[in-house]
């Protein structure tokens, strides 16, 4: 190959300069980062997701209350030298969960955490109804009959054994 298109070639890709950014993660940490000026946010959110261990569909970046758009480049959006970009994760799930409540009849208090689950019914109920009989539990003559049995258990292991020819 002639020395006048080697030189040609080379001359006409010319290395980018590169400068300093941070990127605050979620946790508050923040770590620097060496990148090229006209680098692509989506090839930054490939670096970022090899350097956190997050997938890169999870990562969005955050530049003065923007998000950046992953078909940008840094420039676009005239982020300079020390620019510091957040980094977000979004929210998984959507709406809160829904409280509990109460299910015994129309009752619309919330059910109570642990004390409330009934084991018998597997109902969960408010503290106005977490004993048996005040939900008029189903299992209340299974619940009398296994007591019973457990109490007549222990007095007769507890009885006193009368010992002959003393």
């Amino acid at each position: 190959m002639p020395s006048s298109v080697a030189s040609s070639r080379s001359s006409s890709v010319e290395p980018s300069e590169t400068m300093q950014i941070f990127v605050k993660n979620v946790s508050g940490d923040t770590f620097p980062m060496t990148v090229p000026q006209d680098l692509s946010i989506q090839n930054l959110t490939t670096l970022l997701s090899i350097r956190t261990s997050l997938p890169e569909s999870d990562l969005r970046l955050v530049y003065a209350g923007k998000h950046l758009s992953s078909s940008s480049t840094l420039a676009e959006y005239n982020i300079n030298k020390e620019a510091t970009l957040h980094l977000a994760v979004p929210l998984r799930g959507g709406m809160p969960p829904k409280k509990i409540r109460c299910t015994y009849k129309d009752c619309r208090e919330g059910a109570q955490r642990i004390i409330g689950d009934c084991g018998f019914c597997q109902g969960h109920f408010c503290g106005k109804h977490r004993l048996l009989e005040d939900h008029k539990c189903d299992g209340l003559e299974d619940c009398k009959k296994e007591s019973h049995d457990r109490n007549a258990a222990q007095l007769n292991a507890e009885r006193t054994q009368v010992i002959k020819g003393i």
